[in-house]
């Protein structure tokens, strides 16, 4: 009798860290998880400024300015 009461003891110690050990070991791979799960977003959203920003339309280009040439014969006349 006292040999199944030690028994009984055994599983209910085992069971219990079994289950803080399983707990452990998954609450750490729901962080790492998390932290992808994040990363994702993140890069997500900078993927979308950047075809935002690809897609704007282009505005025309500015004109180029008026150049004024002085022939290479004549000097500064005032």
């Amino acid at each position: 009798m006292v040999d199944a009461l030690w028994v009984l003891v055994g599983i209910f110690i085992g069971s219990i860290g079994g289950i803080l050990t399983i707990s452990l070991v998954s609450a750490g791979k729901f962080d790492d998880l998390q932290n992808e799960i994040q990363d994702l977003r993140n890069q997500r959203q900078l993927l979308k400024e950047e075809i935002h920003r690809l897609n704007k339309p282009k505005s025309k280009p500015t004109p180029r300015k008026k150049r004024n040439y002085r022939p290479r014969n004549q000097k500064n006349k005032k």
